[in-house]
């Protein structure tokens, strides 16, 4: 297997140029840069000895990056259905045996339920649905990472609560940090790392569900 650490060290530097050109206000880089992540970082995956699955959710997550790179509605709506395709890849890997957590599920809930009710009477009427069901997939994906994969993986899902939630208070035009993008993008990049990171580390505990998922490891040298 070739080693994956070249291909880690080059998303750290995409994710680097991105970042700083985010918060430098300097567009060109951010265009070039965004594109670059989620390839480079299903690479690595792909390399680590990742499922298809993990690997599959991390090029429809490149999908929605780069369809939200143009600011229009149909792009928005391309780009949040390519990310929904991604939960339901990492929900499917999350089936893996796991621990029910009243209290996360508990706080999720509530956290759903508030933000949508929140957010509906500003989102544009044809995005209401959309959005909703969306968010439940996500709120979905980021209670599971943590039920079924551990605090690694559930701290992923949670920053990609809070980076798409910072998203949908935009297009509500809600009040914004400075620089909203650099801070949608730096708890992207960290969710998306997160996952992976504690996918990985869940699978390699757990041979016998990470070979259900495709994945085959060999115990010879």
């Amino acid at each position: 297997m070739r080693d994956p650490r070249p291909l880690l060290l080059a998303f750290g530097l995409a994710a680097t140029v991105d970042l700083g050109s985010l918060a430098a206000g300097f567009d060109a880089g951010h265009t070039v840069a965004k594109p670059l992540l989620m390839p480079l970082l299903a690479g690595y995956a792909a390399l680590s000895g990742a499922p298809r699955i993990l690997v599959a959710a991390l090029l429809f997550g490149w999908g929605g990056d780069v369809a939200l790179l143009f600011d229009a509605e149909p792009a928005f709506l391309l780009g949040m259905a390519s990310f929904a395709a991604g939960h339901v890849c990492y929900l499917l890997l999350f089936r893996a045996p796991g621990t029910h957590r009243a209290f996360p599920f508990l706080c999720y809930s509530l956290a759903l339920t508030t933000t949508v009710a929140s957010l509906w009477p500003d989102l544009p009427a044809d995005l209401r649905i959309p959005v909703a069901g969306y968010s439940l997939l996500l709120t979905a994906m980021a209670y599971r990472a943590g039920a079924r994969f551990g605090a690694v993986a559930g701290a992923g899902g949670a920053l990609f609560l809070l980076s798409d939630t910072l998203i949908a208070a935009g297009v509500a035009e809600w009040p914004e940090p400075p620089r909203p993008d650099l801070w949608i993008m730096l708890t992207y990049i960290a969710a998306q790392f997160l996952l992976v990171h504690g996918s990985l580390r869940a699978l390699e505990a757990r041979p016998h569900p990470a070979a259900t998922y495709g994945e085959v490891r060999s115990t010879t040298p």
